[in-house]
Parts: C-alpha cells; sequence; structure tokens
C-alpha cells in the first residue's frame, strides 16, 4: 500500500472521482478493476465502494430526472426504443419497489428502468432509497470479486512484469467480455420477466 499513501489528497480525490464518474459507462468493469487496483495496493478499498456507489447512485437518480421532466424528449430522441421503455414502465407500474431496487442488477434495462421510473412518478424518496441500496450492494458485491480473484486474473498474464501493464488488460478483458454478454437484447427480456412475474415484451 506504500504507493498508494504517496500519491496526493489531490491525486487520491481525481482517482476516485473518475471511478466513479466513468461506472454508469463501464458497469462491471470498473468495480472490479478498482478491487483488482486494491489488491495490489493502487487503490483503498473503501474509496473504491464508495467511489463507485455514489457515482452510479448519482447518475441513476439523474436518470430519474430525466424520465420525470423529459420522457417526451427521450421518446423522440430514441423512437426506436418505445418498446423497451414501455416495457419498463409496465414492470415500474407493477413493482415500483422492486424496479427501484433493482435498478444496478437490471441487466438490459439498466438506463431504461431509472428512467421509467421518474416517467411513472414514483415518489423520489422511495427511489432514492432503494436505488442507493443497489448501489452500495452492486459496488461491494462486484469489488470484492476484483478483490479475491484480482491476483489469479493478474498471475495469468505472466508475459510481463509490469503491475500497470496487467492491471489495464485485465480491465479491458473484462470490458469486452462484460459488454458483449450484457448487452444483449434477451437478457433485457429475461431481466423483465424476472422483475415483473411475467413475459414483458421488450
Amino acid at each position: 500500500m506504500r504507493q498508494l499513501h504517496h500519491m496526493t489528497l489531490l491525486e487520491k480525490l481525481w482517482k476516485y472521482t473518475a471511478l466513479g464518474a466513468s461506472s454508469i459507462v463501464f458497469e462491471e468493469a470498473n468495480p472490479i478493476f478498482g478491487g483488482i487496483a486494491a489488491r495490489h495496493g493502487r487503490a483503498g478499498m473503501l474509496g473504491v465502494v464508495v467511489a463507485v456507489a455514489l457515482g452510479t447512485w448519482v447518475a441513476s437518480v439523474a436518470l430519474y430526472y430525466v424520465g420525470r421532466w423529459r420522457i417526451d424528449w427521450v421518446r423522440a430522441r430514441w423512437p426506436e426504443k418505445h418498446r423497451l421503455l414501455d416495457g419498463a414502465l409496465e414492470i415500474v407500474h407493477r413493482h415500483p419497489w422492486r424496479a427501484s431496487l433493482a435498478v444496478r442488477f437490471a441487466w438490459g434495462l439498466r438506463l431504461p428502468l431509472p428512467i421509467a421510473c421518474g416517467a411513472a412518478r414514483l415518489p423520489i424518496g422511495l427511489y432514492a432509497i432503494a436505488s442507493g441500496i443497489s448501489c452500495w450492494l452492486w459496488a461491494i458485491i462486484f469489488a470484492y470479486i476484483g478483490l479475491a480473484f484480482g491476483s489469479a486474473a493478474i498471475a495469468l498474464l505472466s508475459f510481463t512484469h509490469q503491475l500497470e501493464v496487467r492491471l489495464g488488460l485485465v480491465a479491458l478483458l473484462l470490458s469486452i467480455v462484460l459488454l458483449s454478454i450484457m448487452r444483449r437484447r434477451f437478457m433485457a427480456e429475461r431481466t423483465a420477466r424476472v422483475l415483473a412475474g411475467k413475459s414483458i415484451p421488450i
């Protein structure tokens, strides 16, 4: 952990802010990468979890307000997503608490579900609490996956002895794998079925 202690306060703040702010884009790759970095003294585990949880929670609340205030603009801007939004709205109307609690675990619906919660005018208090729980649990689970399996992943990259190179390659591989798995259409339909307890066409 010596290298982490040598960082200035500004450098630490920038590192964790960048990690949290980009988590809504890179998704599971960020907390896993953060856990791997913590395992090798490049970050603090508490800082990783807090940054990722807060970053995704703020983004989820922002998406809620997009749905609450600008749902017509969203529909006009992305007409091909009407079916996806309608499916998400049906889920929210049937199970408002469950939908809010699932915003970080609803693979395939992570963007439309918070927007639908806003469009359905769920109370912001209910949504903020439930989505906050979701973001914290998600950040903890995947950060500790990185912490637990980081050494094994790094060890596989034995062709280079530079830790920074290995960390970067692991993050890149994770991003590619996660994007290929979790962006498929069937994941959205499967998630909708689990949340709503019935088949909802997405």
